[in-house]
């Protein structure tokens, strides 16, 4: 929900400023509202304890609380996080992909590790700052600087690993990024007033109550928390539909991949968890790493995947609003829009799509990745290792009861390879890619742009600067760019007007502009000139979800039977893609 929230002008779809109103937050606070978890931080004067705004205790008098951006800045004020709620084991702001401003950008860097691997230096490198203005504009906007911000980062790495691991304690500490035990201990004293062992055996205590299954060795389970309804379905579905043999394995019921982390390749799974009442109301994850230092990464790589920070009641409330969408918002409560666990990776798998089917992508993508990706090699992600129940022992990343088995029963095995890097690709791609000439000179370019480093894809982009390089490459258009910005910055604001499929859907569902769609020479439906100003002018009433309208448009698509495109019609006509399928 946003609406305790107060947001400034915002051009674009984006909130230049967020103040935090008392009154509607601790109404929020009063009624114990699930949905605000993540979104704002209770911190209570007369206990010196932080709380997320569920939070069971009887509620504090209004005189005794402030209401704080992040845990990070109730930790610098001197705050404990309350060991009842855990407020450090809910979602993430959804904040963070709907705004496009510096607080945001780094915000995704950060839970991304970059400041335990690069430094705040390497941080405000990759954000265009110097460590002073960037220390600034965080510590006004968050209340807390980037070290700060970090450090809680870490605790909550540390928690999860203490929590789900029988790692030593000195492991977790290296492992989460402290330097040292004894900044480890401190650290945890500071945030959770209990020493680790004591953090464990609360754990254990839970996890007996609660039949959740241990981790086996060489694996980490976890449950990731989201803000229910939850599409899993729909998002798994994009998934599959997409997935590269060798390099991910999917259904409408999990998905399980391979990808690079920073100290080595890992393999991770995902499924939906059910609670009490029978709705997905979490992801049941498992990985296996090569280094227990990514594990922070991962899960923030997966959260963003799956989009389990979005604030799905906002956006219902808000599509639903026009009666062209009503039906499928119904039909679909709670639709994600698809991230990535890997950047540059989408960038190329966006490039191969162009000008053709979302098979004829997947089967050019299997060509490359066969030819050119890496294979796992035995052990790495901790395949195969004693007692492994990854891939590379039984053929599939198991579970237990956390998500019904659903990890188990799904077909998540054939795991095998990476993904090619940008490198390989610059280097051998002209060998292996088939298809246009021109298509073919445009992924080259794009990739060696990428793996000689005038070309940066991450999280921390600006969305704008991200589009603008990407739309003068030669060879990438505006769809490549809007697609990219998507998958990768989460932006929720992007319409994709010349999409194949989004025009099928919108004749489908009657928005506005669809009834412009026509065949073209390939016998695809696509829009004209007016069409798509129509389409234009109509989706201003979903900013800013327009991403999320444009999700329940190819739903609408994949739905009326028709082939989706993955890419906009070409400029000019030009046969897809051929060729044999790799398995």
């Amino acid at each position: 929900m946003s609406d305790f929230r107060q947001p400034g002008p915002a051009p674009g779809g984006t909130i230049a400023g967020v103040l935090l109103d008392f009154d509607r937050c601790y109404a929020a606070v009063v009624s114990h509202d699930q949905r605000f978890d993540g979104q704002f931080i209770t911190a209570v004067r007369t206990t010196g304890i932080y709380c997320r705004p569920s939070c069971p205790a009887t509620t504090p008098k209004p005189t005794n609380v402030e209401f704080l951006r992040t845990a990070a800045a109730a930790q610098q004020r001197g705050y404990r996080a309350c060991r009842r709620c855990r407020p450090d084991a809910v979602p993430g702001s959804p904040d963070w992909n709907l705004r496009a401003d510096l607080a945001a950008r780094a915000m995704r860097l950060i839970t991304d590790g970059v400041v335990e691997r690069e430094g705040v230096p390497g941080l405000a490198e990759r954000l265009g700052y110097s460590t002073r203005q960037l220390g600034r504009a965080l510590t006004a906007e968050l209340g807390a600087g980037p070290v700060a911000l970090a450090r809680a980062h870490r605790a909550q790495s540390a928690r999860t690993l203490i929590e789900t691991t029988p790692l030593g304690m000195a492991e977790v500490a290296f492992a989460a990024g402290f330097s040292s035990v004894r900044q480890f201990n401190d650290t945890i004293r500071a945030v959770y007033a209990v020493s680790p062992t004591t953090l464990r055996a609360e754990a254990a205590r839970r996890d007996r109550r609660g039949g959740r299954p241990a981790s086996t060795p060489g694996s980490i389970t976890l449950r990731l928390p989201l803000r229910p309804p939850y599409h899993a379905s729909g998002l798994f579905g994009f998934l599959a539909a997409r997935a590269i043999p060798g390099v991910e394995v999917a259904d409408q019921a999990g998905y399980a991949r391979t990808l690079r982390l920073p100290h080595g390749p890992a393999v991770v799974a995902i499924a939906p968890g059910t609670g009490p009442n029978g709705t997905v109301d979490h992801l049941a994850a498992r990985l296996r790493l090569t280094d227990l230092r990514d594990l922070a990464t991962a899960v923030s790589r997966l959260r963003r995947l799956a989009d389990l920070d979005a604030d799905p009641a906002a956006v219902d409330a808000a599509l639903a609003a026009d009666p062209a969408l009503a039906a499928s918002v119904a039909a679909a409560p709670g639709i994600r829009l698809p991230g990535t666990v890997e950047p540059t990776e989408i960038v190329l798998r966006a490039l191969l799509g162009q000008q053709v089917t979302v098979a004829a992508a997947r089967t050019a993508a299997a060509r490359l990745t066969d030819a050119l990706g890496e294979p796992l090699r035995r052990g790495a992600g901790g395949l195969d290792g004693p007692g492994a129940d990854g891939p590379g022992a039984s053929g599939r990343l198991d579970s237990g009861p956390a998500d019904g088995g659903r990890l188990q029963s799904g077909p998540l095995d054939g795991l095998s390879r990476l993904f090619p890097t940008p490198a390989a690709i610059a280097e051998h791609g002209a060998e292996v890619l088939r298809g246009p000439a021109r298509r073919t000179a445009t992924i080259v370019a794009v990739a060696a742009a990428m793996a000689d480093g005038s070309l940066r894809v991450h999280p921390g982009r600006d969305a704008e600067d991200l589009r603008a390089e990407l739309v003068a490459l030669p060879g990438v258009g505006p769809w490549t760019a809007g697609y990219v910005l998507m998958r990768v910055l989460g932006a929720t604001d992007e319409l994709l007007v010349t999409d194949v499929a989004l025009a099928k859907g919108a004749a489908a569902l009657g928005v506005a502009g669809g009834d412009r769609a026509a065949l073209d020479n390939h016998g695809r439906a696509s829009l004209d000139n007016h069409g798509r100003a129509a389409l234009d002018n109509h989706g201003r009433r979903w900013r800013p979800w327009r991403s999320y309208a444009g999700m329940h448009l190819w739903r609408a698509s994949a739905l009326g039977g028709a082939p989706s495109s993955l890419e906009a019609p070409p400029a000019a006509p030009s046969p897809p893609t051929t060729g044999r399928k790799t398995a």
